[in-house]
């Protein structure tokens, strides 16, 4: 009798991330049947603990490249490194939440097992190696996400973001899956490293099978990362979902779609025989332009921030366009650089008002530089280095995107770009001048002070500060990460 095939000790490592996730996410849903205090921080604990225990497991691991499941799922440097970014986002986002959520009347373990669950899809997305567990990674993020945006039940505005992204998240999943179709049968295998050696002694050039599944394949990560035109559920979504919900998706949402789409560009799409280079720099085209003229025309901070997240999805893009070890390691320095900083000024958002209520227009922060001078200068900060303005981490993150697509003779995308960066400065400055230069109108916006939420705030502040003035070693970490994918 033939025994039974185990894993490797080594290999239950190499899954640890996802084990102690889906394990952490459980047990929460377990919890909710035993009673708990009003105010408990129980479900805030486990999920950091989890968080931690996924991000410990996935560092013993390191950087080797195993391969599992019969190589769909792959654990190397690039895993390592989204991984430890979404443990990272998952226990800032957790710590935003923990005050906001009791604020709120939204305290229940479903919350945080809810976000257990889209970070166990972001891991998923970073890790696979084949299409089908990519979309298997994306529908456990996305539904996740969904019931999320919708979790203040009470609320209309809520409850109408959460159809729209579900109904158009649902068009774009259709997309996918069926460009996942085509590429199957063009190239006989859903698995990325096997249809890149097809491609490489069976050049498919002209293939309408693959050409259309994959134009379908990045239409549905086009919606993921928030690109025009597919960009049109992310100002509703983001305005409508609790804020400490719109923190954690405008950074881990992105953040998974962008893995998972350098993954099948680095593999694939970079051999294909097919240039789809012009393609995806008139998309970054119209990404960081219409995000960031349309970004200029909001009063409420946060569809200015979310037309802002469509900006940067173009300033990554950029990068993806140039390609190569260097525009995929430019991309992956960014997207960690947005993801603290957008974190920050959503974090901020979090700590304004009293009770349940949400002040979130440019006018509630109204003389707040002058009653809240660290909360002022905190958010000065964020807006300075999502404009790119140095010592910031945003301007180095820039700085390595736009030399890497010079480098690559890109140069009218570059200026177009570095345009679209003054042209941001208008409306990020807009909250600086509201802070400092206007007077407040009636009842002076009330700040829910609470440890936890300040935590993530000084940490998202250091970080943003300290890689805008020592940013090699984060550079150096992501070069290391995407040569695995070479």
């Amino acid at each position: 009798m033939t025994p039974l095939p185990t894993l490797l000790p080594i290999d239950l490592w190499a899954l640890g991330a996802v084990l102690a996730l889906a394990a952490g996410a459980m047990l929460l849903l377990l919890l909710e049947f035993l009673p708990a205090p009003a105010g408990s921080g129980r479900g805030a604990w486990i999920a950091l603990l989890t968080l931690a225990a996924a991000a410990g497991a996935v560092l013993r691991a390191g950087a080797a490249r195993r391969a599992l499941f019969g190589g769909m799922f792959v654990h190397d440097g690039f895993t390592l490194f989204f991984t430890l970014l979404f443990c990272a986002i998952g226990a800032l986002a957790v710590l935003l939440s923990w005050d906001f959520v009791k604020r709120t009347r939204m305290n229940h373990a479903e919350y945080y097992a809810l976000l257990l669950f889209a970070t166990l899809g972001m891991v998923v997305m970073a890790a696979s190696n084949d299409l089908i567990t990519i979309f298997l990674g994306l529908e456990l993020m996305s539904i996740a996400l969904y019931v999320l945006v919708g979790f203040r039940r009470g609320q209309l505005e809520s409850n109408e973001a959460a159809l729209k992204y579900f109904l158009l998240g649902a068009f774009a999943s259709g997309f996918l899956l069926y460009g996942i179709a085509l590429l199957y049968g063009a190239t006989a295998t859903t698995r990325l490293d096997r249809m890149a050696e097809f491609i490489t002694l069976s050049p498919v050039l002209g293939n309408p099978l693959f050409v259309a599944g994959a134009l379908l394949l990045l239409v549905g990560f086009g919606f993921k990362v928030a690109a025009v035109p597919f960009h049109m559920w992310t100002p509703d979504a983001y305005e409508g979902a609790p804020t400490s919900v719109t923190a954690f998706m405008s950074a881990g949402a992105k953040a998974a779609g962008f893995a998972a789409l350098l993954r099948v560009a680095l593999k694939v799409l970079s051999i294909s025989h097919v240039d789809w280079g012009h393609l995806l720099a008139m998309v970054a085209i119209l990404t960081m332009t219409v995000g960031n003229v349309t970004a200029l025309l909001q009063n409420n901070l946060k569809r200015m921030l979310a037309y802002s997240s469509i900006a940067h999805a173009g300033y990554v893009l950029v990068a993806v366009v140039a390609g190569g070890p260097d525009g995929a390691s430019a991309a992956l320095f960014y997207l960690a650089v947005y993801s603290f900083m957008n974190l920050g000024a959503f974090g901020i958002l979090t700590l304004m008002g009293r009770g349940a209520e949400e002040r979130v227009l440019i006018s509630d922060l109204a003389g707040v530089g002058f009653r809240q001078p660290w909360l002022g200068f905190a958010m000065t900060v964020f807006m300075l280095s999502l404009g790119g303005i140095p010592p910031t981490a945003g301007f180095m993150a820039k700085y390595y995107v736009f030399s890497v697509a010079l480098k690559a003779g890109l140069t009218p995308l570059v200026i177009i770009a570095v345009l679209n960066s003054v042209v941001s400065l208008f409306y990020y400055l807009r909250v600086t001048v509201a802070m400092y230069m206007e007077e407040p109108r009636g009842e002076a916006v009330g700040i829910s002070w609470a440890a936890p939420g300040v935590l993530a705030l000084v940490i998202t502040l250091v970080l943003t500060l300290w890689l805008g003035v020592n940013a090699n070693g984060l550079f150096d970490l992501a070069q290391r990460s995407v040569i695995g994918l070479l």
